[in-house]
């Protein structure tokens, strides 16, 4: 039964070989991770960002969430 599933994945490792040498040729430094929380993130902050009125308050939204910029002071304290 095992070597059933052995079977499927030497399949899939001889289709994706090519693949896997350029990430063993790279030295494993390439990561399409940062890519796809990058987008997860950019995604988020537009649903967040549906009431915004204009274009560059929601620019101004992903600048300060993407680029980590300090937020401005408020009149009133929160918490």
């Amino acid at each position: 039964m095992w070597q059933a599933y052995l079977k499927v994945i030497a399949k899939t490792l001889r289709k994706k070989r090519e693949l896997l040498l350029n990430w063993f040729r790279a030295g494993g430094t390439l990561s399409s991770g940062v890519v796809e929380g990058f987008n997860n993130k950019l995604k988020l902050i537009t649903r967040k960002s549906y009431g915004f009125r204009t274009q560059e308050a929601y620019e101004a939204a992903l600048y300060h969430n993407l680029g980590a910029l300090p937020e401005p002071k408020f009149t009133h304290r929160f918490f």
